[in-house]
Protein backbone atom coordinates (compact mmCIF):
# COMPACT_ATOMS: atom_id res chain seq x y z
CA UNK A 1 0.00 0.00 0.00
CA UNK A 2 1.71 3.17 -1.09
CA UNK A 3 2.56 5.74 1.99
CA UNK A 4 2.65 3.19 4.62
CA UNK A 5 5.30 2.99 7.27
CA UNK A 6 7.29 -0.17 8.22
CA UNK A 7 6.89 1.02 12.09
CA UNK A 8 8.41 -1.69 14.47
CA UNK A 9 7.12 -2.67 18.24
CA UNK A 10 9.88 0.03 19.56
CA UNK A 11 7.97 3.48 17.33
CA UNK A 12 4.96 1.99 17.64
CA UNK A 13 5.29 2.16 21.48
CA UNK A 14 6.80 5.51 21.04
CA UNK A 15 4.42 6.79 18.59
CA UNK A 16 1.17 5.60 21.46
CA UNK A 17 3.66 7.43 24.39
CA UNK A 18 4.17 10.68 22.69
CA UNK A 19 0.60 11.09 21.55
CA UNK A 20 -0.64 11.19 25.51
CA UNK A 21 2.44 13.79 26.10
CA UNK A 22 0.40 15.77 23.22
CA UNK A 23 -3.10 15.18 24.87
CA UNK A 24 -1.22 15.95 28.50
CA UNK A 25 -2.02 12.54 29.70
CA UNK A 26 1.96 12.16 30.47
CA UNK A 27 4.52 14.56 31.25
CA UNK A 28 7.43 14.28 28.75
CA UNK A 29 9.92 12.84 31.84
CA UNK A 30 7.03 10.35 32.56
CA UNK A 31 7.43 9.48 29.10
CA UNK A 32 11.16 9.46 29.05
CA UNK A 33 11.20 6.99 31.65
CA UNK A 34 8.30 4.42 29.88
CA UNK A 35 10.47 4.72 26.30
CA UNK A 36 13.51 4.48 28.57
CA UNK A 37 15.49 7.02 26.34
CA UNK A 38 17.42 10.44 28.64
CA UNK A 39 14.93 13.65 28.98
CA UNK A 40 17.25 14.97 26.63
CA UNK A 41 16.75 12.37 23.86
CA UNK A 42 12.52 12.39 25.02
CA UNK A 43 12.61 16.24 24.22
CA UNK A 44 14.08 15.59 20.69
CA UNK A 45 11.98 12.24 19.55
CA UNK A 46 8.72 14.74 21.10
CA UNK A 47 10.23 17.40 18.91
CA UNK A 48 10.56 15.29 15.67
CA UNK A 49 7.25 13.45 16.73
CA UNK A 50 5.34 16.97 16.32
CA UNK A 51 7.04 18.61 13.18
CA UNK A 52 6.25 14.52 11.26
CA UNK A 53 4.04 12.55 12.99
CA UNK A 54 4.77 8.95 13.01
CA UNK A 55 7.15 9.57 10.16
CA UNK A 56 9.52 11.73 12.93
CA UNK A 57 9.65 8.38 15.12
CA UNK A 58 11.68 6.00 12.29
CA UNK A 59 15.03 5.61 12.02
CA UNK A 60 17.02 8.30 9.32
CA UNK A 61 18.57 5.46 8.03
CA UNK A 62 15.47 3.40 7.37
CA UNK A 63 15.43 2.58 3.52
CA UNK A 64 19.09 4.10 2.61
CA UNK A 65 21.61 1.49 1.73
CA UNK A 66 24.11 0.67 4.36
CA UNK A 67 27.15 2.65 4.19
CA UNK A 68 29.36 -0.77 5.13
CA UNK A 69 27.51 -2.90 2.42
CA UNK A 70 29.88 -4.55 -0.59
CA UNK A 71 29.81 -3.73 -3.62
CA UNK A 72 27.44 -5.09 -5.98
CA UNK A 73 30.21 -6.37 -8.02
CA UNK A 74 32.20 -8.05 -5.29
CA UNK A 75 28.83 -10.14 -3.86
CA UNK A 76 28.68 -11.13 -8.31
CA UNK A 77 32.21 -11.88 -8.57
CA UNK A 78 32.54 -14.07 -5.28
CA UNK A 79 29.37 -16.23 -6.30
CA UNK A 80 30.58 -16.77 -9.73
CA UNK A 81 33.74 -18.07 -8.32
CA UNK A 82 32.77 -20.30 -5.63
CA UNK A 83 30.08 -21.62 -8.50
CA UNK A 84 33.35 -22.38 -10.26
CA UNK A 85 35.69 -24.02 -8.15
CA UNK A 86 34.14 -24.18 -4.51
CA UNK A 87 30.65 -25.51 -4.75
CA UNK A 88 31.27 -27.72 -2.25
CA UNK A 89 32.87 -26.02 0.10
CA UNK A 90 30.90 -24.61 3.35
CA UNK A 91 30.84 -20.79 3.93
CA UNK A 92 33.64 -20.55 6.51
CA UNK A 93 36.53 -22.53 4.30
CA UNK A 94 35.17 -20.98 0.94
CA UNK A 95 35.93 -17.32 2.58
CA UNK A 96 39.01 -18.26 2.90
CA UNK A 97 39.87 -19.61 0.09
CA UNK A 98 38.53 -16.49 -1.88
CA UNK A 99 40.78 -14.31 0.35
CA UNK A 100 43.71 -16.49 -0.06
CA UNK A 101 43.65 -17.71 -3.91
CA UNK A 102 41.48 -14.88 -5.12
CA UNK A 103 41.70 -11.61 -3.38
CA UNK A 104 38.24 -11.44 -2.85
CA UNK A 105 37.94 -10.61 1.45
CA UNK A 106 34.43 -11.10 2.65
CA UNK A 107 33.04 -12.31 5.93
CA UNK A 108 32.31 -15.84 6.09
CA UNK A 109 28.63 -14.59 7.89
CA UNK A 110 28.27 -12.58 4.88
CA UNK A 111 28.79 -14.95 2.26
CA UNK A 112 26.66 -17.28 4.36
CA UNK A 113 23.84 -14.93 3.88
CA UNK A 114 24.23 -14.02 -0.16
CA UNK A 115 24.62 -18.20 -0.77
CA UNK A 116 21.46 -19.02 1.18
CA UNK A 117 19.68 -16.05 -0.85
CA UNK A 118 21.35 -17.90 -4.04
CA UNK A 119 20.36 -21.23 -3.27
CA UNK A 120 23.96 -22.63 -3.78
CA UNK A 121 24.13 -23.75 -0.02
CA UNK A 122 21.60 -25.22 2.78
CA UNK A 123 21.88 -25.14 6.57
CA UNK A 124 22.79 -28.45 7.68
CA UNK A 125 21.03 -29.65 11.09
CA UNK A 126 21.64 -32.10 12.59
CA UNK A 127 19.98 -33.73 15.54
CA UNK A 128 22.82 -35.24 18.11
CA UNK A 129 22.38 -37.59 21.06
CA UNK A 130 23.06 -35.89 24.77
CA UNK A 131 26.32 -36.36 26.01
CA UNK A 132 28.35 -34.25 28.84
CA UNK A 133 31.25 -32.29 27.88
CA UNK A 134 34.46 -33.56 29.13
CA UNK A 135 37.12 -30.79 30.27
CA UNK A 136 40.37 -30.56 28.31
CA UNK A 137 43.74 -31.93 30.14
CA UNK A 138 45.29 -28.62 31.41
CA UNK A 139 49.06 -29.42 29.72
CA UNK A 140 50.33 -29.88 26.36
CA UNK A 141 51.04 -33.35 26.03
CA UNK A 142 49.31 -34.75 29.17
CA UNK A 143 46.88 -36.75 26.81
CA UNK A 144 46.97 -37.73 22.77
CA UNK A 145 43.78 -38.96 21.04
CA UNK A 146 45.03 -41.44 18.84
CA UNK A 147 43.45 -42.95 15.61
CA UNK A 148 42.84 -43.72 11.94
CA UNK A 149 40.26 -42.31 9.10
CA UNK A 150 39.49 -44.55 6.05
CA UNK A 151 38.07 -42.25 3.57
CA UNK A 152 38.42 -41.56 -0.09
CA UNK A 153 40.92 -38.56 0.01
CA UNK A 154 41.71 -38.35 -3.66
CA UNK A 155 38.85 -37.89 -4.62
CA UNK A 156 38.94 -41.15 -7.07
CA UNK A 157 42.26 -39.85 -8.05
CA UNK A 158 43.70 -43.17 -7.08
CA UNK A 159 42.49 -46.05 -4.37
CA UNK A 160 41.12 -44.86 -0.97
CA UNK A 161 43.37 -44.90 2.07
CA UNK A 162 44.10 -43.94 5.34
CA UNK A 163 44.93 -41.14 7.26
CA UNK A 164 46.60 -41.84 10.73
CA UNK A 165 46.11 -38.94 13.53
CA UNK A 166 47.12 -37.72 16.67
CA UNK A 167 45.22 -35.01 18.48
CA UNK A 168 46.75 -33.21 21.94
CA UNK A 169 43.63 -32.96 24.23
CA UNK A 170 45.12 -29.67 25.80
CA UNK A 171 45.42 -27.25 23.00
CA UNK A 172 44.31 -29.30 19.79
CA UNK A 173 47.56 -29.67 18.17
CA UNK A 174 47.26 -32.12 15.73
CA UNK A 175 50.16 -34.41 13.68
CA UNK A 176 49.10 -37.07 10.99
CA UNK A 177 50.03 -38.86 8.07
CA UNK A 178 48.46 -41.24 5.05
CA UNK A 179 49.07 -44.85 4.43
CA UNK A 180 47.63 -47.64 3.07
CA UNK A 181 46.13 -49.29 5.72
CA UNK A 182 45.49 -48.62 9.57
CA UNK A 183 48.52 -51.20 10.97
CA UNK A 184 50.19 -51.48 14.02
CA UNK A 185 53.76 -50.41 12.23
CA UNK A 186 51.72 -47.10 10.87
CA UNK A 187 50.73 -46.84 14.32
CA UNK A 188 54.12 -47.05 15.66
CA UNK A 189 55.75 -44.66 13.01
CA UNK A 190 53.08 -41.77 13.43
CA UNK A 191 53.67 -41.93 17.79
CA UNK A 192 57.87 -42.14 16.92
CA UNK A 193 57.35 -38.76 14.09
CA UNK A 194 55.64 -36.83 17.79
CA UNK A 195 57.94 -38.21 20.10
CA UNK A 196 60.82 -36.68 17.41
CA UNK A 197 59.12 -33.46 17.40
CA UNK A 198 57.79 -32.69 20.93
CA UNK A 199 58.72 -35.14 23.36
CA UNK A 200 56.85 -38.80 24.70
CA UNK A 201 53.31 -37.86 26.06
CA UNK A 202 51.96 -39.20 29.02
CA UNK A 203 49.00 -40.64 27.90
CA UNK A 204 47.31 -42.30 24.53
CA UNK A 205 43.41 -42.37 24.13
CA UNK A 206 43.15 -44.94 21.26
CA UNK A 207 40.03 -47.43 20.48
CA UNK A 208 40.18 -51.05 20.69
CA UNK A 209 41.28 -51.93 17.51
CA UNK A 210 43.41 -54.85 17.04
CA UNK A 211 46.22 -52.46 15.74
CA UNK A 212 46.38 -51.15 19.10
CA UNK A 213 45.23 -53.26 21.67
CA UNK A 214 44.65 -56.85 22.18
CA UNK A 215 41.36 -57.66 24.20
CA UNK A 216 41.99 -61.24 24.14
CA UNK A 217 42.00 -63.13 27.44
CA UNK A 218 45.31 -64.44 28.17
CA UNK A 219 46.17 -67.85 27.58
CA UNK A 220 46.80 -70.67 30.63
CA UNK A 221 50.41 -70.40 30.22
CA UNK A 222 50.40 -66.55 29.99
CA UNK A 223 47.99 -66.61 33.34
CA UNK A 224 50.31 -68.82 35.50
CA UNK A 225 53.46 -66.70 34.62
CA UNK A 226 51.45 -63.35 35.60
CA UNK A 227 51.69 -62.16 31.59
CA UNK A 228 49.44 -59.32 30.63
CA UNK A 229 48.83 -60.06 26.75
CA UNK A 230 49.91 -56.78 25.35
CA UNK A 231 50.17 -56.33 21.83
CA UNK A 232 52.95 -54.70 19.96
CA UNK A 233 51.99 -51.21 20.42
CA UNK A 234 50.78 -51.43 23.82
CA UNK A 235 54.53 -53.16 24.02
CA UNK A 236 55.82 -49.80 23.10
CA UNK A 237 54.19 -48.03 24.92
CA UNK A 238 54.89 -49.58 28.37
CA UNK A 239 58.83 -49.33 27.20
CA UNK A 240 58.41 -45.46 27.02
CA UNK A 241 56.18 -45.03 30.26
CA UNK A 242 53.24 -43.92 27.94
CA UNK A 243 49.20 -45.33 29.51
CA UNK A 244 47.32 -46.55 27.02
CA UNK A 245 43.40 -45.30 27.76
CA UNK A 246 41.00 -47.39 25.41
CA UNK A 247 37.83 -45.10 24.63
CA UNK A 248 34.43 -47.29 24.43
CA UNK A 249 32.84 -45.28 22.29
CA UNK A 250 33.75 -42.92 19.03
CA UNK A 251 32.59 -39.85 21.21
CA UNK A 252 35.14 -40.69 24.14
CA UNK A 253 37.59 -39.33 21.51
CA UNK A 254 35.68 -36.74 20.12
CA UNK A 255 38.82 -34.34 19.43
CA UNK A 256 40.02 -36.46 17.21
CA UNK A 257 36.78 -37.47 15.70
CA UNK A 258 36.02 -34.05 14.83
CA UNK A 259 39.27 -33.71 13.76
CA UNK A 260 38.59 -36.35 11.01
CA UNK A 261 35.15 -34.32 9.99
CA UNK A 262 37.43 -30.98 9.26
CA UNK A 263 39.90 -33.28 7.34
CA UNK A 264 37.47 -34.80 5.28
CA UNK A 265 35.95 -31.56 4.60
CA UNK A 266 39.40 -28.95 4.23
CA UNK A 267 42.21 -31.26 3.47
CA UNK A 268 40.10 -33.25 0.45
CA UNK A 269 39.80 -30.09 -1.56
CA UNK A 270 42.93 -28.56 -0.64
CA UNK A 271 44.57 -31.89 -2.56
CA UNK A 272 42.29 -31.28 -5.14
CA UNK A 273 43.18 -27.62 -5.67
CA UNK A 274 47.05 -28.15 -5.35
CA UNK A 275 46.18 -31.12 -7.88
CA UNK A 276 47.90 -34.08 -5.26
CA UNK A 277 46.87 -37.61 -6.23
CA UNK A 278 49.74 -39.76 -4.69
CA UNK A 279 50.70 -41.05 -0.80
CA UNK A 280 54.16 -39.44 -1.26
CA UNK A 281 53.36 -36.09 -2.21
CA UNK A 282 50.30 -35.59 0.06
CA UNK A 283 52.28 -36.86 3.36
CA UNK A 284 55.48 -33.63 1.86
CA UNK A 285 52.27 -31.87 1.68
CA UNK A 286 50.80 -32.41 5.44
CA UNK A 287 54.04 -31.06 7.07
CA UNK A 288 55.06 -28.25 4.71
CA UNK A 289 52.10 -26.72 4.21
CA UNK A 290 48.97 -28.24 5.63
CA UNK A 291 49.92 -28.97 9.19
CA UNK A 292 51.69 -25.49 9.86
CA UNK A 293 48.66 -23.87 8.84
CA UNK A 294 45.72 -25.76 10.51
CA UNK A 295 47.31 -25.93 13.82
CA UNK A 296 48.08 -21.80 13.79
CA UNK A 297 43.87 -21.66 12.72
CA UNK A 298 43.06 -24.21 15.35
CA UNK A 299 45.14 -24.39 18.33
CA UNK A 300 44.13 -23.65 21.40
CA UNK A 301 46.72 -22.24 24.42
CA UNK A 302 46.69 -24.97 27.19
CA UNK A 303 45.19 -23.82 30.57
CA UNK A 304 48.67 -24.38 32.10
CA UNK A 305 52.08 -23.29 30.34
CA UNK A 306 53.91 -26.33 31.70
CA UNK A 307 55.08 -29.11 28.44
CA UNK A 308 53.86 -32.85 30.03
CA UNK A 309 55.91 -34.05 27.48
CA UNK A 310 59.60 -36.63 28.37
CA UNK A 311 62.41 -36.40 27.10
CA UNK A 312 63.46 -40.36 26.01
CA UNK A 313 66.26 -40.94 29.10
CA UNK A 314 66.35 -45.20 28.01
CA UNK A 315 69.84 -45.60 26.40
CA UNK A 316 67.70 -47.54 23.25
CA UNK A 317 67.25 -45.97 20.31
CA UNK A 318 63.98 -45.34 18.67
CA UNK A 319 64.52 -47.85 16.17
CA UNK A 320 64.36 -50.72 19.10
CA UNK A 321 61.70 -49.43 21.04
CA UNK A 322 59.39 -49.11 17.54
CA UNK A 323 59.39 -53.15 16.91
CA UNK A 324 57.71 -56.14 17.25
CA UNK A 325 59.63 -58.61 19.67
CA UNK A 326 58.49 -62.76 19.45
CA UNK A 327 59.67 -65.28 21.75
CA UNK A 328 61.59 -67.97 20.18
CA UNK A 329 63.52 -71.36 21.05
CA UNK A 330 67.10 -72.48 19.96
CA UNK A 331 67.09 -75.50 18.29
CA UNK A 332 69.75 -78.13 18.64
CA UNK A 333 71.35 -76.98 15.86
CA UNK A 334 71.72 -73.32 17.10
CA UNK A 335 69.14 -72.37 14.28
CA UNK A 336 65.65 -70.16 14.83
CA UNK A 337 62.64 -70.62 12.92
CA UNK A 338 61.25 -67.09 12.10
CA UNK A 339 58.41 -65.99 9.58
CA UNK A 340 59.17 -68.86 7.60
CA UNK A 341 63.08 -67.61 7.75
CA UNK A 342 66.34 -69.53 9.27
CA UNK A 343 68.59 -68.03 11.19
CA UNK A 344 72.23 -69.52 12.34
CA UNK A 345 73.47 -68.31 15.53
CA UNK A 346 77.12 -67.96 15.99
CA UNK A 347 79.59 -69.79 17.73
CA UNK A 348 81.75 -66.35 18.74
CA UNK A 349 78.89 -64.51 21.12
CA UNK A 350 80.35 -63.65 24.35
CA UNK A 351 77.04 -64.99 25.86
CA UNK A 352 75.58 -68.17 23.85
CA UNK A 353 72.38 -69.35 24.52
CA UNK A 354 71.89 -73.04 25.14
CA UNK A 355 69.94 -75.32 23.20
CA UNK A 356 65.82 -75.48 24.16
CA UNK A 357 66.58 -71.85 25.45
CA UNK A 358 64.16 -68.94 24.60
CA UNK A 359 65.54 -66.00 23.08
CA UNK A 360 63.15 -62.77 21.60
CA UNK A 361 63.92 -61.70 17.91
CA UNK A 362 63.10 -58.38 17.20
CA UNK A 363 62.02 -57.04 14.20
CA UNK A 364 62.83 -53.55 13.43
CA UNK A 365 59.94 -51.39 11.30
CA UNK A 366 62.52 -51.27 8.33
CA UNK A 367 62.62 -54.95 8.53
CA UNK A 368 65.93 -55.97 10.09
CA UNK A 369 66.38 -58.40 12.51
CA UNK A 370 68.01 -58.44 15.81
CA UNK A 371 68.14 -62.07 17.80
CA UNK A 372 68.68 -60.75 21.54
CA UNK A 373 69.54 -63.43 24.78
CA UNK A 374 68.99 -61.49 27.92
CA UNK A 375 69.42 -58.06 26.23
CA UNK A 376 72.09 -59.11 24.58
CA UNK A 377 72.37 -58.80 20.41
CA UNK A 378 73.64 -61.90 19.14
CA UNK A 379 75.44 -62.47 15.90
CA UNK A 380 74.04 -64.50 13.49
CA UNK A 381 73.73 -65.21 9.50
CA UNK A 382 70.64 -65.91 7.57
CA UNK A 383 70.34 -69.38 5.92
CA UNK A 384 68.96 -70.43 2.84
CA UNK A 385 65.60 -72.45 3.54
CA UNK A 386 65.62 -75.67 1.32
CA UNK A 387 62.44 -77.06 0.31
CA UNK A 388 61.58 -80.56 1.55
CA UNK A 389 61.78 -81.84 -1.87
CA UNK A 390 65.17 -80.33 -2.26
CA UNK A 391 66.21 -81.84 1.00
CA UNK A 392 65.08 -85.39 -0.13
CA UNK A 393 67.32 -84.86 -3.49
CA UNK A 394 70.15 -83.75 -1.96
CA UNK A 395 69.89 -86.98 0.59
CA UNK A 396 69.45 -89.51 -2.46
CA UNK A 397 72.37 -87.84 -4.32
Amino acid sequence: MAGKLLMGQKELIRAKVMEQVVQKELSLKEAALKIKVSYRQAKRIYRRYLQEGDRGLLHRNQGKASGNAYDPGIREAALRVYQERYGDFGPTFAAEKLGECHGIIIDHETLRRWLLAAGLWERKRRRKAYRSRRMRRECFGELLQFDGSHHDWFEGRRSPCCLMNMVDDATGITFSFFCEEETTSDAMRLLWRWIERFGIPQALYCDKKNAFVLSREPTIEEQLAGIEPKSPFERVCEVLGIDVIIANSPQAKGRVERNHGVYQDRLVKELRLAGISTIEEANRYLVQTYLPKINEKFAKAPLRPEDAHVPLTTPTSLDDIFSYETPRVVSNDYVISYKRRLFQIQRNNRLQPKPREKITVRELLDGRIKLLYQNMELEYIELEKISRKEELATRSA
